[in-house]
This record gives structure tokens, sequence and C-alpha cells, in this order.
């Protein structure tokens, strides 16, 4: 006999009204294929995200160590020979390279490398081997 709010449930081998179900094996496998697609996702983004810190610190890095050089080169006395002082070792943080190129400009047009009074000066700075920032400016002979 029932009573009011209770469901009879017949369990065993000849009752076809067995109420009480469970996950199936394909239920389980998609749903763990869910799961596993979620969390590759998660990890690709993390990695991505990673590596992006990681070079924009080298670039920031890159950055601040040119502009540290050409306000160096800047405050030297201006130099014919173009043999300008490299900052010293104790400031160029490890795994970093200063690379710098003075070029003689010519605005008169007068005799091919005359020294005029202005020079291009770039300065590249390399991490690893890899140009991570490139500043270009000019000095004047005062």
């Amino acid at each position: 006999m029932k009573k009011r709010g209770q469901c009879a449930t017949l369990v065993g081998p000849g009752y076809a009204h067995n109420t009480e179900r469970g996950m199936t094996l394909v239920e389980v496998l998609v749903a763990l294929g869910i799961l596993a697609a979620v969390a590759t996702t998660f990890l690709v983004s993390m990695s991505t995200s990673s590596t992006a810190v990681i070079v924009n610190q080298e670039q920031v890095s890159g950055e601040s160590l040119a502009k540290s050089q050409m306000e160096s080169i800047k405050q030297q006395d201006y130099r014919v020979d173009q043999q300008y002082v490299e900052l010293d070792q104790v400031q160029i943080p490890t795994g970093y390279d200063i690379q710098i190129v003075v070029q003689c400009m010519n605005p008169r047009g007068d005799t091919p490398n005359n020294d005029d009074g202005l020079q291009r000066i770039t300065v590249t700075i390399t991490c690893g081997g890899k140009t991570v920032f490139t500043l270009e400016g000019y000095k004047r002979f005062t």
C-alpha cells in the first residue's frame, strides 16, 4: 500500500520500471572530453600570456637601456673619431648587449664623409642575439 507522496520502486531482474538511473559510459566520456578541452584551452592561454609578459619585459628593459645609453652619449663631448663610451657593464643587465653605430651627416654636401658637426647615432639593444629595441638620435657639435 502506498502512502501519499511516496513512490513505489520495484527493483530486480523482473521489473521494467526501475526509476534509479546511473551515468552511462558514453556520458562519462563526453564529460571528460569537455573537461579536457576546457583545461587545454586554459593552459594554452596561460602559456601565451606568460610568453607575452616575458617579451614585454625584454622590450621595456631594452628601451630603458637604449635611452640611458643615448643620454650618456649626448652628455659626452662631441667626438670626431665617433668612439663614444658605452655604459658600464654594471648597468647592463645579464644577457643584453649594446651596439652603437655613428654616421657623420653631411648637410652641406661638400665632401663625402666630411664631418660637418652632425652625427646620427643608432643604439641597438639585443638580448640573446635577438634585436629587442633600436633608438636613433642626433648629436651636433656645439
